[in-house]
């Protein structure tokens, strides 16, 4: 499988159409041996095929939107569901097909805490912390813009920067060179307990793909830096969500410099008041529910209540 292009007279739609057809005769062969009450996509590609054929088996369906605007796929399976589990508010989108449950979490990143993230990464209670990250494999723009806002003998506060792994040795190396405290600026490769970073940290630096319901979840606050070649612009849209609520700040990746990047995270901690308003902020975003409501409309599509 591979995915559509939102241009329908792309060339490399021809072949996502071919590998859709060819993938059909499984996914017929699936629903039939399964025979499910419902079945759930969850907004990738790969659930076209099954979730066009569970709809016109008239078997019940359910799809989930993670960003800030309907997905490629689920734009083309809306005629075959009955209800759309949305992550955030879409214009035009409404009840009884589409519902804002927001973005299903883990229970794991639900329950992370401040001490418990100061303890997983060795960090000082007394010291303000910044988390700063790009996504699995980072982000070039925010770890350049990072090192030159941050890395030298007199940073103020702790940082915790996940720089990806392809990044990782260059930005160590630029590290020793120009002196950053390693006890206060803290390098990482990757981290599989990102979530005990977020619940650490006082102001939150990076994307806004899907992670902006996982900082919300946990009622931080955050400077969001889009990645501007995301499909449907819909990091733009993701951030702009949350600027909109009052819990971030907003730069374009074009205007990302460490000059401008400093400038903004020294403010905002310089403010204690105005991070406190943004973080409950974030938090009145944030939907820990989301689990249990997208579960309870499951369940209503098994019992054919919908």
């Amino acid at each position: 499988m591979r995915g559509f292009e939102r241009h329908l007279l792309a060339h490399q739609n021809v072949t996502a159409a071919r590998l859709m057809l060819a993938a059909a005769p499984r996914a017929w062969r699936a629903l039939s041996e399964l025979r499910p009450v419902a079945v759930v996509g969850c907004g990738g590609f790969v659930t076209g095929p099954v979730v066009l054929l569970a709809g016109l088996r008239r078997i019940p369906a359910l799809v989930l939107e993670n960003d800030a605007h309907l997905g490629v796929t689920n734009s083309l399976l809306r005629p075959f569901v009955r209800r759309i589990c949305l992550s955030f508010p879409i214009a035009g989108l409404k009840p009884p097909r589409y519902i804002v449950t927001g973005r299903p979490l883990a229970a794991t990143h639900l329950a992370a805490t401040r001490q418990a993230g100061l303890q997983a990464f060795g960090l000082r209670a007394e010291l303000p912390c910044v988390l700063v990250f790009g996504g699995s494999q980072g982000a070039q723009s925010i770890n350049r813009a990072c090192l030159d806002a941050f890395a030298s003998p007199a940073l103020e506060f702790q940082l915790v920067h996940v720089c990806g792994q392809r990044n990782y040795d260059e930005i160590r190396a630029e590290l020793l060179r120009r002196q950053a405290p390693v006890e206060r600026y803290r390098l990482l490769a990757y981290t599989d307990q990102l979530e005990l970073a977020m619940a650490a940290a006082d102001l939150i630096v990076g994307r806004s793909g899907g992670s902006v319901a996982e900082i919300a979840a946990l009622g931080r606050p955050a400077v969001l830096v889009p990645y501007p070649f995301a499909s449907a612009d819909h990091q733009r849209k993701n951030a702009e969500w949350m600027a909109a609520g009052g819990a971030a700040v907003v730069i374009a990746d074009a205007d990302l410099r460490g000059e401008r990047l400093g400038a903004v995270v020294r403010e905002l901690l310089g403010e204690p008041q105005r991070l406190a308003a943004m973080a409950a902020a974030s938090a009145a975003l944030g939907r820990p529910q989301a689990t249990a409501r997208v579960v309870d409309e499951i369940e209503r599509l098994a019992r054919r209540d919908v």
